[in-house]
């Protein structure tokens, strides 16, 4: 395994410039979608490393080290990176909760890191395996992990295989039961999640398009239509930052996409039976990616599961609320003065 270090312009993958206005001052704690997404590492004091795994090459943002042997991991979505969880953390450092000790990977498939070919590499459990690696490189023995989306799926399979090195897990809309029910089962499980399963064909379509399909992508930005496509996943999309959807463009990437899918379908949920420490969900009341029986069913099979729903709020919680996605998701020994949060 080998680390290297690097130095970035404040530029995406595929182009999308940075915000120039200052991400960690809020004016309103209560407001929608209170920061711009980033790409700017430098100016959450993390450095970006490209680290040669054993199953992967995979881009980590990573950092505020404290000398302790806790890491906070986070893990993003699926048509996500890194740059996700920057309102997070400008909310964070807003409200002088300087989160540290942070691993903020691309998973495979996503931002700065390949999709692996097609092989063992290629699952759930080798995902969080990849994570676990790069924890323990980066010279941490054990974690907390907050996961959105697929992310916070990769989040549980973590914590099953780890149980002993993970110390606490936090869901943000979590894609669980539903997703893996209509994987497998397209149409008589449709009306369960009909915003993913609709979804979920028009994106393999462009997955086999290739080149033709992220070009339609583009046009669909270009057109200002892509913003429209995105407005369910949002609970108020007029009031998005613009970086929100120039983001979704440039990691809309519809192979990715389906081979996550296909992943989340193939896997055995029940494993999540083996999860030790507390798990602490949120989801946003007009969430069209979690489905109202998900709670119940990861209650059914993790010991110590709380949920709850966060209202005005859609599928990215952490971009529309983070203040409260922040009181909600962090372990009781990592929250500051609970009055700094909004209620």
């Amino acid at each position: 395994m080998s680390i290297t270090a690097e130095t970035r312009s404040t530029t995406s993958p595929r182009g999308v410039s940075a915000p120039a206005a200052p991400i960690r001052e809020a004016p309103d704690r209560t407001g929608y979608c209170p920061f711009p997404l980033s790409s700017d590492h430098r100016a959450f004091g993390l450095t970006t490393s490209s680290m040669r795994l054993s199953r992967a090459t995979v881009s980590v943002r990573h950092g505020r080290r404290t000398g302790s042997d806790t890491a906070t991991i986070l893990l993003h979505g699926a048509a996500g990176s890194w740059t996700t969880w920057t309102p997070l953390l400008a909310a964070a450092d807003a409200s002088g909760l300087e989160l540290t000790d942070l691993i903020i990977p691309d998973l495979p498939g996503w931002g700065d890191s390949a999709l692996p070919k097609e092989g063992p590499s290629r699952s759930i459990e080798a995902t969080a395996a990849i994570v676990a690696e790069i924890a323990r490189a980066l010279g941490y023995r054990s974690w907390i992990v907050i996961g959105h989306s697929l992310g916070g799926f990769v989040a549980l399979e973590l914590a099953a295989s780890e149980a002993r090195s993970t110390a606490f897990v936090g869901l943000v809309s979590a894609t669980t039961f539903s997703v893996i029910d209509t994987v497998r089962h397209p149409v008589a499980r449709f009306a369960t999640l009909p915003g993913y399963g609709a979804i979920l064909p028009v994106l393999r379509a462009l997955a086999w398009a290739g080149r033709a399909g992220d070009g339609l992508i583009g046009l669909l930005h270009r057109t200002t239509l892509l913003r429209a496509l995105a407005a369910p996943l949002f609970r108020r999309p007029e009031l998005l930052h613009a970086s929100v959807t120039d983001y979704l463009r440039a990691e809309l990437r519809p192979q990715a996409f389906a081979v996550a899918s296909d992943l989340a379908g193939a896997y055995a949920a029940e494993y999540w039976s083996r999860i030790e420490c507390p798990v602490r969900a949120t989801q946003g009341d007009a969430d069209i990616f979690v489905a109202a029986t998900d709670a119940a069913r990861l209650r059914a099979v993790i010991r110590d599961f709380a949920l709850v729903t966060v209202p005005d709020t859609g599928h990215f919680a952490h971009v529309e609320k983070p203040y409260e996605t922040l009181r909600l998701v962090l372990p009781n020994g990592c929250r500051s003065d609970p009055g700094v949060f909004p209620q």
